[in-house]
């Protein structure tokens, strides 16, 4: 009697091939890419995804909600920093203090709009005076009445 032949046949090693079970595509193996990576950001955008979760503000997000918000605050920091960082330069310091991130927030149209109802921790407020408090401008210079005495 002559030995059954195989129900399925092996497939056809080559030398120099790698064997690989499942997966999709070829057997090169990539390295892992994190979220903020694939967007091109540099705030985390799983961290905020999972802030949102915690949160429990919806049922359910998409997979693009986390990246948009991330890309906002990103931005709006960067438009910030930007800003207290002029500030900074311009009272000839190397380093930003609150007082810097006020005055830049302050001095801006559209942030002061945005963050009016926000208080900054050692910031104080705008140098400004009042026109009615500032002393009259006298004609005549010998004949006005003046404060020295």
């Amino acid at each position: 009697t002559s030995p059954t032949p195989p129900l399925f046949s092996p497939a056809p090693v080559f030398p120099g091939s790698i064997m690989v079970k499942g997966g999709r595509g070829g057997g090169s193996k990539k390295k892992a890419q994190s979220k903020s990576a694939k967007a091109g950001l540099t705030f985390p955008v799983a961290r905020i995804g999972r802030a949102l979760r915690t949160m429990r503000l919806a049922k359910r997000y998409g997979a693009g909600g986390p990246v948009y918000l991330t890309a906002v605050i990103e931005y709006m920091a960067a438009e910030v920093l930007e800003l207290a960082g002029n500030a900074a330069r311009d009272n000839k310091k190397s380093r930003i203090i609150p007082r810097h991130i006020t005055l830049a927030v302050r001095n801006d149209e559209e942030l002061n709009k945005f963050l009016g109802g926000v208080t900054v921790a050692q910031g104080g407020v705008l140098p400004n005076i009042h026109s009615v408090l500032l002393p009259k401008k006298s004609k005549v210079a010998g004949k006005g009445a003046s404060q020295e005495f």
